[in-house]
């Protein structure tokens, strides 16, 4: 069985999340979306808030479980039985962060990280981007599920 992570803080989820998720499906059997915690992180959403959206999204997609974790992505792998990370990619500077990332977590537990390039109409969503857009009462509608919305 081909089981994947596809780490992140999904704050909030967005339609470049959605692109990524949607396009791993086929390729793996089982694939966890793990909600990161890290405590040096400030979220506009609560760690429940965040997974709610997310199992709202994909409430009829069966091969998808949705966990939070801490700590290194690599070792929560090996902790779920998940021989690959799956990473979005919008541009080279993604890329090139992470880059040595994959490989350090290579070396360290034979975890394969699997790029995934975003397509062109997601490629300029960030979840910063969509707070900065909430904060300041701007339409956010077509940069996140109807989920967050």
């Amino acid at each position: 069985m081909k089981r994947a992570v596809f780490p992140g803080t999904f704050d909030p989820i967005t339609l470049g999340h959605v692109d990524v998720i949607e396009r791993a499906l086929p390729i793996f059997d089982e694939l966890i979306i793990a909600v990161g915690i890290n405590a040096d992180k400030k979220t506009m959403f609560s760690l429940e808030e965040r997974i709610q959206f997310i199992k709202h999204t994909f409430e009829h997609e069966s091969k998808i479980q949705v966990k939070s974790y801490s700590g290194l992505t690599a070792l929560f792998c090996k902790s779920e039985n998940a021989q690959f990370i799956v990473r979005g990619l919008r541009n080279s500077t993604d890329l090139n962060y992470e880059q040595p990332i994959a490989q350090t977590n290579y070396n360290m537990t034979k975890v394969e990280s699997v790029f995934l390039i975003c397509s062109p109409e997601v490629s300029n969503i960030s979840s910063t981007i969509v707070r900065d857009i909430m904060r300041n009462n701007g339409d956010f509608s077509k940069l996140v599920p109807l989920t967050v919305k």
